[in-house]
């Protein structure tokens, strides 16, 4: 691993391709675009669950409008349809650029794109018509874990040609892809084929919470986290701040993140030996993460300026932050002590968005602020829709999750102290609609985002200026 870009690596006689051959700058649009058509399909499903919390359901009694229905439409469309789209359209422009060699077959890309939106797409029909597996965030219909899992082996296959076709080091980014297409392809399988096929009771219990949190850890961290490696070190036009570090926070993930799973089930019959094993291995990965985070600090220190006067990097550093806040999050609540207070509570709630949207979405829609420019050729149509978008994204996101926070420690109070179940309702009542408010300006903030994006689309094109070194850097 280096902290050095393979295009150092290459001789004064070797020819670099350039930017065009490299990479399929259409596919990252479409993947861009897809991605923002299924966050808002998420963002629909979490409006009609706030809304019945509040007993003011628009669509009651509409079999396939159920909120519970479309809480699952909600959390499958985040991970699968926005995060991994964009994340499948970032890895079409970085791993070109740092390999110097495009992928496998563009032809298999566009495939890959079909298919993907189908298996989405499909899952959401199949939830909603009742086909929904018993297993959090592992819903897809028995009918759709097959397709999704070879096009997982397709989506490593494409990426993963360019990469070991490489000679000498490789940037550190290229290792957290390659860790990625290959946890994400055993982590589903993982998911979705053993709770089903293979074991029941308390050992399924276990397997379903190794795969709700190795989804996070092993897919959408990785991808996070070599993203950033990537971007950052471009945009502040410096190395990243210690290649120690890189390789603290990359070999513990590895190790450490697979055991800690099962801290989603503890107090259950699940041997209690792997629930504090859980527990340790989830404090150990906070520090790791803490690597990580002083990592990308110390990158920016002494550019402080670049947080207000470039965009994309106030994404990555707000969503640095809201990491932060989660690490400390998950250091308390994974203690059994803590536990007892917020089991099943909106604590738990406001953590998952804090992790999805303040940190993966956030540094995602960094990203799109950073490359739609240079993929339609024109600057953005207006600097302060941009603003605004930044603002109401984070400002929402953040009254939602101390919002959530705090109802889940009201709501704990509430059964430790043994009110009836009912006291809890109308405990939650005043935070519930702060939520919906806090979902209005975070949805509000997308639709704003759209409207830039499409008058920057409709606009006379404008020279985009190539960061120093692109592309072989950039």
């Amino acid at each position: 691993m280096t902290t050095q870009s393979n295009a150092a690596e290459q001789t004064p006689h070797q020819t670099v391709p350039n930017h065009a051959e490299l990479v399929d700058e259409r596919i990252v649009c479409w993947y861009f675009f897809a991605a923002l058509i299924f966050f808002f399909a998420s963002l629909a499903g979490g409006f009609l669950m706030a809304f019945q919390l509040i007993r003011h359901n628009p669509l009651n009694g509409i079999e396939f409008f159920s909120p519970g229905r479309w809480r699952m439409v909600h959390t499958n469309a985040i991970a699968y349809g926005f995060l991994a789209n964009a994340f499948l359209g970032m890895l079409h422009w970085v791993v070109p650029r740092l390999t110097l060699k495009p992928v496998l077959d563009k032809r298999l890309s566009w495939f890959i794109f079909a298919a993907w939106q189908v298996v989405v797409g499909a899952t959401a029909v199949g939830i909603l018509i009742g086909h929904a597996q018993g297993l959090e965030w592992g819903e897809t219909p028995v009918w759709i874990d097959p397709l999704a899992q070879v096009g997982l082996l397709l989506v490593a296959i494409n990426f993963m040609a360019p990469i070991i076709s490489q000679q000498g080091p490789i940037y550190v980014t290229l290792w957290y892809f390659i860790a990625a297409f290959i946890w994400t392809f055993l982590t589903y399988a993982m998911g979705n084929f053993v709770p089903q096929y293979c074991v029941s009771g308390s050992s399924a219990g276990a397997v379903g919470g190794l795969f709700i949190h190795d989804l996070v850890g092993l897919f959408v961290t990785p991808l996070g986290w070599g993203m950033m490696y990537y971007f950052v070190p471009i945009m502040l036009k410096k190395p990243i701040w210690s290649h120690g570090l890189s390789l603290v926070g990359f070999w513990g993930l590895a190790f450490f993140y697979p055991l800690q799973g099962i801290h989603h089930f503890l107090y259950t019959p699940i041997p209690m030996f792997l629930q504090y094993g859980a527990v340790m291995s989830t404090i150990a990965v906070e520090l790791v993460v803490m690597t990580v985070v002083i990592n990308f600090f110390g990158t920016i220190w002494g550019d402080g300026k670049a947080f207000w006067e470039n965009l994309p990097i106030r994404y990555f550093y707000t969503g640095m932050v809201f990491y932060f806040i989660t690490c400390a999050q998950c250091a308390l609540q994974v203690t059994l002590t803590f536990q007892q207070l917020i089991h099943f509570s909106d604590w738990v709630v406001g953590h998952a968005h804090l992790v999805m949207f303040g940190v993966f979405s956030m540094w995602l829609l960094g990203v799109m602020t950073y490359l739609f420019p240079r993929l339609l050729k024109k600057e953005w149509y207006s600097r302060t829709m941009c603003e605004w978008h930044f603002w109401m994204s984070a400002g929402g996101l953040a009254v939602m999750a101390l919002d959530l926070t705090l109802a889940g420690l009201f709501q704990g109070w509430s059964w430790m102290g043994l009110e009836p179940w009912e006291h809890s309702i109308e405990v939650s009542q005043p935070f519930w609609v702060t939520r919906i408010f806090a979902g209005m300006a975070m949805a509000l903030a997308q639709v704003i985002f759209l409207c830039n994006l499409y008058m920057t689309w409709a606009k006379s094109p404008a020279k985009v200026e190539e960061p120093t070194g692109a592309p072989a850097t950039a």
